[in-house]
């Protein structure tokens, strides 16, 4: 009787902090751990490129294909994440507690079961897949033997998304970070331990980053087993349930789409860099993880809005969804911009710091420049792409988050390739992220001001699109 007061006066604690709390203080409060995560868990990411760097240009580039094969498993554990936490959050709102646990129970076994799916398929067809995600035949045999260990850890991987998702839609971003962070530096020194002491090659920093995404899933798991949460995986909660399962396909379709054109545009890009030579490869690979680390703030700060917008939006105080919006969107355009200055000016030493090749440094240099003008854009496009899914409104959220990741991205790509050659691709991603966050703006316009008063309903023709 005592733990269920406790746990009632928990719920009530948790509802008025996430309705009553001052928006800019809750963001600040929700992004603060998860945007500390991201910078760990990408830290460790181009950890991999740094440490494989030192072993040649070609096995810096299989970094580059095989961080598409992450992508794809990304896409599946971020659409059952995103797929449930939106509608945790929203039952949450809504004070429907044992709905929420369905939500969660059923998406993590399903995201075990997809990243098992992903396990066999993919050493079935390594080769093959390692070609279609870029793969040069020097590269290959690099490329082959990191993708082996990613491929071990998919169901940890793909599992790992839903936790940290769900934990950062019930507003206790605090044990995902945890969870996140405490991988991301064992897989620091793991590398280091394996490649530089044990000389083990590309295969240590896949033994390593394989063994870190287990123990960080086995973290994650942590608070779920002590009842840290109100989202439970006790299997009495799961069931195939049709209308549920929909659901969380439906409302994380933004996230599929997103990741999942993130594996096709890697693809795209690394076989156009590939006509290059090894060189373009690993300047893309490298570039590109530099800017998904710098981007890690927008991204932060956006899923700290996340869970605001789909709580509020299931209390029906539509005010704290607009008010989260606008807060989030100048406070990370103050810090993007800073960022891009600063990588701008700095571009060679940044590229320099991963590979000591002058043809890498040639080419990645004028990439990531053009990569900082789009900094100015980027916290649009992801915050109305986020905000849109956090509410439900799928269909728009997976039209936006397609541009930036394939809609935009690879005809420009070949486009710009074609015409201007190796220049062309390389400011192709920065054309992308400006065109998007142009795309975005009426779209967010328009929502925001068709919001009623707190309280009301949803106008009927509104809440059939969200």
């Amino acid at each position: 009787m005592q733990h269920q007061k406790t746990a009632e006066m928990d719920t009530k604690a948790q509802y008025k902090r996430m309705t009553e709390l001052p928006v800019g203080a809750l963001i600040r409060q929700l992004c603060a751990p998860t945007i500390v995560s991201m910078l760990v868990t990408n830290l460790y990411n181009m950890a991999d490129t740094y440490f494989v760097s030192s072993l040649g240009t070609s096995a810096s580039g299989a970094t580059g294909v095989v961080f598409g094969l992450m992508s794809i498993l990304q896409a599946f554990g971020f659409m059952f994440g995103h797929g449930a936490g939106s509608n945790i959050s929203r039952q949450l709102g809504a004070r429907n507690e044992q709905s929420a646990r369905h939500f969660s129970a059923i998406s993590f076994y399903l995201s075990i079961f997809m990243g098992l799916v992903v396990l066999v398929l993919g050493l079935i067809f390594m080769d093959p897949l390692m070609r279609l995600l870029g793969s040069t035949p020097t590269i290959l045999p690099y490329a082959r033997t990191y993708a082996f260990w990613i491929l071990i850890a998919a169901p940890a991987m793909t599992s790992a998304c839903v936790m940290n998702n769900i934990l950062r839609y019930e507003g206790i971003a605090f044990y995902a970070m945890i969870g996140l962070t405490s991988g991301g530096v064992l897989n620091i020194f793991g590398d280091a331990l394996l490649i530089r002491v044990f000389h083990m090659g590309i295969e240590g920093a896949g033994i390593s980053t394989a063994v870190t995404q287990y123990i960080s899933c086995i973290i994650l798991i942590l608070p779920y087993l002590r009842g840290k949460t109100k989202s439970s995986f006790h299997p009495r909660y799961f069931s195939l349930d049709g209308p549920v399962i929909r659901n969380i396909c439906l409302t994380g379709i933004p996230s599929l789409v997103r990741q999942g054109l993130a594996a096709v545009s890697t693809m795209v890009l690394n076989n156009l860099a590939g006509g290059y030579g090894d060189a373009a490869v690993a300047a893309i690979s490298i570039v590109n993880r530099v800017v998904l680390f710098l981007n890690c703030v927008t991204i932060g700060i956006g899923q700290g809005f996340q869970p605001v917008s789909a709580f509020n939006f299931g209390a029906r105080k539509y005010s704290r969804v607009r008010g989260g919006f606008l807060f989030s969107l100048k406070f990370a355009e103050g810090i993007m911009v800073v960022l891009g200055v600063l990588s701008f000016a700095f571009a060679p030493g940044i590229i320099r710091l991963f590979r000591e090749d002058p043809e890498v440094i040639r080419v990645g240099t004028p990439m990531l420049r053009f990569q900082c003008i789009g900094f100015l854009f980027s916290p649009l496009s992801v915050f109305g792409d986020m905000m849109f899914q956090s509410i439900g409104r799928a269909g728009t959220s997976a039209f936006l988050a397609t541009l930036r990741r394939g809609v935009l991205l690879i005809p420009t790509a070949f486009l710009c390739s074609a015409v201007f050659g190796l220049n062309g691709l390389e400011f192709s991603q920065g054309i992308c992220d400006v065109l998007t966050g142009l795309v975005t703006i009426p779209f967010v316009v328009s929502f925001l001001r068709r919001l009623p008063p707190d309280g009301e309903p949803m106008p009927a023709r509104r809440r059939a699109a969200a």
